[in-house]
């Protein structure tokens, strides 16, 4: 991705590192994020417009032989309807849950949910298969940056049901306080498109 950025653009803006050791060269947040996301089994696909993530889309239903998605985004179902892939609203644990997120997690390779995209669901009922599409503005430095990002977002209306996965792995344990002490290991395609 940072390869794409600098042949893009005349200048490249200064980028706070992640990894502070001053032993190895310093990591910006996105590479660090897919590293991390990666190393726990996350697969990653990288956009640079609308036409590729259609198209990541609906080669990732294909290659899955799924009928449809289960989604609770309106604008996802608009989405789907271009890609001509049925959907539901009611989960169907058959079938991959596609979701946006609220933010990136970069030190952990993590992605953040709130009630925005799972209602009243938790994670752990949700189907095993999730196929998120986020933006690369998403990605922030760690939870304490993804919670503060959160309230500035939902500055009155502050979303409930705040959670995470960070296992990409189904069968994973995590203990992490955002997960509630629950299960929340998915199997996930990340659908990342670059709007910066």
């Amino acid at each position: 991705m940072n390869l794409l950025r600098k042949i893009f653009s005349s200048k490249q803006e200064n980028k706070e590192p992640v990894n502070t050791d001053l032993s190895s060269p310093p990591i910006e947040l996105d590479d660090a994020f897919v590293q991390n996301f990666i190393s726990k089994g996350g697969k990653f696909l990288y956009c640079t417009n609308q036409k590729e993530v259609n198209q990541n889309l609906v080669d990732i239903i294909a290659e899955n032989q799924w009928r449809k998605v289960n989604t609770l985004d309106s604008d996802l179902k608009k989405m789907l309807v271009i890609v001509d892939i049925n959907c539901s609203e009611t989960i169907d644990n058959n079938y991959p849950f596609f979701t946006t997120c609220e933010q990136l997690i970069s030190d952990e390779g993590s992605i953040l949910f709130s009630s925005q995209q799972v209602r009243d669901n938790k994670i752990t009922n949700l189907p095993e298969h999730f196929i998120v599409f986020a933006k690369t503005s998403q990605l922030v430095r760690n939870k304490s940056e993804a919670l503060m990002g959160i309230r500035r977002t939902y500055q009155k209306n502050f979303p409930t049901n705040i959670s995470s996965i960070k296992s990409y792995v189904p069968d994973r344990e995590d203990d992490d306080f955002l997960n509630y002490g629950s299960h929340n290991s998915k199997s996930l395609y990340l659908i990342l498109l670059e709007d910066l």
